[in-house]
């Protein structure tokens, strides 16, 4: 005999501490492989989550499509990228964004002689910022959007694909974990942000 918890999901019968509700029902094979099938489709009870002990799964980054991407419509591609390559889209709007937002944005780029033409730029149309979650997020963003200037930036990024300016280079990423928090935490409220299971993530991390 086993102690098990009834949980509320398909009839499935799930070990003890992932749902609620005391039971005890015979350890037959038919109980074990529920228990694994359960498992493998990554599905939550009570807010358990099969993927949540791997360290840096939970990390994100901010990732922006700026005027130009978005008034030649690249945001589906762009988005395309990051979802193909594994990352779980967790915040996402579109805005006009202020002299004062992008100031707080840019502040390290303040004294610069080319903030004028930068900020021009960023308020010159519509821009849709993201979040984006997964292991190694900012890091690999980086990667998939490449180097600052179009010119320098690899075949096969996102920079690299579709710019050829350093004034118009499509998209921003955060290039740090602790830059990526500031910035999320200054273009989002934290009840516009999901916290959501992708089932998929089975396929995508090692349990």
């Amino acid at each position: 005999m086993v102690l098990f918890q009834m949980c509320a999901l398909k009839n499935l019968i799930l070990p003890s501490p992932y749902c609620r509700g005391w039971g005890v029902l015979p350890a037959s094979k038919s109980y074990i492989t529920e228990f694994a099938f359960f498992l493998l489709l990554g599905h939550r009870c009570t807010g358990y989550s099969t993927i949540s002990g791997i360290p840096g799964v939970r990390e994100r980054t901010l990732i922006a499509v700026k005027p130009d991407g978005v008034q030649r419509r690249l945001l589906g591609q762009i988005m395309q990228r990051f979802e193909q390559r594994g990352f779980k889209l967790v915040g996402m709007k579109m805005l006009q964004a202020s002299e004062e937002l992008l100031s707080q944005h840019y502040q390290e780029l303040r004294r610069k002689p080319f903030y004028p033409s930068l900020l021009y730029y960023m308020t010159s149309g519509p821009i849709v910022v993201m979040v984006w979650e997964g292991h190694n997020v900012v890091r690999t963003s980086r990667i998939m959007v490449g180097d600052t200037n179009p010119s320098e930036a690899q075949a096969g990024t996102v920079r690299g694909d579709f710019s050829i300016h350093i004034s118009r280079n499509v998209v921003h990423a955060s290039d740090s974990v602790e830059g990526a928090q500031r910035e999320i935490q200054l273009w989002f409220h934290r009840k516009e942000l999901m916290d959501w299971d992708c089932y998929d993530h089975n396929s995508t991390y090692q349990l």
